[in-house]
């Protein structure tokens, strides 16, 4: 067993770079608790200088003083795996190249790994989540954008480029809204948070009047409508947002059931902030996933159970992996 320089169990540092949030975690390894945890919010104009600063700052809040064994980083974009580096990040300016495990590693002294944040919340649901007792699993995030990761065999697959898992690219609409991609109609350009906002918005300047709750909710301002404003007037029985919630989640089902007849895997995990809608979105997702899936392949559809920390947890994987303790299979 891994042990720190005070003879305690190796402690495992987690980092999250979110679209818009920060997170850092500490645990021990062996433990399925938290020893610490700290979140913050990107400010406004965030870069990835100014995301590096503040995930230092909360990685020396939870250590409290401690040296990590090793430390797992989640990052919200396209990662070179082996080497630790950012290709790019589609929601932060600034993270094009930056070799963050070789930052990391001269700021902490011990073995880092990084992966992108759907990979990694898949390890993390395989691992110590909803996907423990199975084989195989496609997981998504359905937050600032949407984003994936496959588990085959027990194993992350990262494809021939890194890039397996990135279904909020599965293009829906060859004519729909613009994606940070370049693209057009992307899942992630109608069911991201995001996207779920603009489209509200979008509607709103169309029939005002039918989106009376939404607006309440925004304390009448249209250009403050959030995709939390949206689910809440669905919920309300609001039906703009309702219109607009049913659009996201029938994208939501078909990109699931087309992976679905792709992937055929044990289990499909959702997460992230938008999949917490309600149940009229996971009703509408799971009826479009079944008539999209082929009658041959069974769809087993589920929240994912690590939350929000379902990236967090991953990188714990990363890090017990990278000391010895883990379950190198997953990695």
């Amino acid at each position: 067993m891994t042990v720190d320089g005070t003879g305690r169990r190796g402690a495992l540092l987690a980092l999250d770079f979110g679209g818009t949030k920060i997170s850092a975690a500490l645990t021990e390894s062996g433990s399925k608790e938290w020893l610490a945890l700290e979140r913050r919010l990107s400010p406004v104009g965030a870069d990835a200088t100014s995301d590096q600063r503040i995930a230092l700052e909360l990685a020396g809040e939870v250590l409290g003083g401690r040296r990590p064994a090793a430390v797992g980083v989640s990052f919200g974009g396209p990662v070179w795996a082996e080497s630790g580096a950012v290709k790019l990040s589609h929601h932060v300016p600034g993270w094009e190249g930056v070799a963050l495990a070789e930052r990391l590693k001269g700021e902490f002294g011990v073995p880092v790994a990084v992966e992108n944040d759907g990979i990694i919340a898949a390890l993390g649901e395989h691992r110590y989540g909803a996907g423990r007792d199975v084989s195989s699993l496609l997981y998504l995030t359905v937050s600032t954008g949407v984003g994936g990761g496959v588990i085959l065999d027990g194993r992350i697959w990262h494809g021939a480029d890194g890039m397996a898992g990135h279904i909020g690219h599965l293009r829906l609409e060859p004519d729909g809204p613009p994606c940070v991609c370049g693209s057009r109609g992307c899942l992630e350009s109608i069911a991201a948070g995001p996207a779920i906002a603009a489209e509200a918005r979008r509607r709103i300047s169309l029939a005002p009047h039918a989106g009376s709750v939404l607006l309440e909710l925004a304390g009448d301002d249209p250009a403050t409508v959030t995709a939390w404003h949206v689910a809440e007037a669905a919920t309300a029985g609001d039906p703009l947002a309702l219109a607009v919630m049913e659009r996201a989640a029938a994208a939501l089902g078909i990109a699931i059931g087309s992976a679905a007849n792709l992937l055929n895997p044990d289990r499909i995990l959702v997460g992230g902030g938008v999949s917490k809608s309600g149940d009229g979105l996971w009703k509408t997702m799971r009826r479009l996933a079944r008539e999209t899936a082929m009658p041959e392949v069974s769809l087993h559809l589920a929240p994912a159970g690590l939350g929000d920390d379902a990236p967090l947890w991953g990188a714990v994987a990363l890090a017990e992996d990278l000391t010895g303790n883990g379950s190198e299979g997953a990695r």
